[in-house]
């Protein structure tokens, strides 16, 4: 008889949102470039953020504010407040 997992295991990543309550505004980093916004939550493998603007890896804005971002948790390289 083998004991195995039942459900897939959630990414690590997703401990690192486990102490920010919605609304916090977050550093949310990707490959190139990082989102700056108003954390929504985690839903379906994405981590939402509202208000949010994506910022290029040497913090100048690339774009404006969009008013809903769904980052794919498997993208994200750091979280930071």
């Amino acid at each position: 008889m083998s004991f195995g997992v039942l459900y897939p295991r959630a990414p690590f990543i997703v401990g690192l949102f486990d102490s920010y309550p919605i609304g916090t505004i977050l550093r949310i980093g990707e490959d190139s470039s990082f989102w700056i916004g108003a954390f929504g939550g985690i839903q379906c493998g994405v981590a939402l953020l509202t208000n949010a603007r994506l910022h290029s890896n040497i913090g100048r804005p690339i774009d404006g504010f969009r008013p809903v971002v769904r980052i794919p948790i498997r993208a994200i390289t750091f979280v930071s407040q």
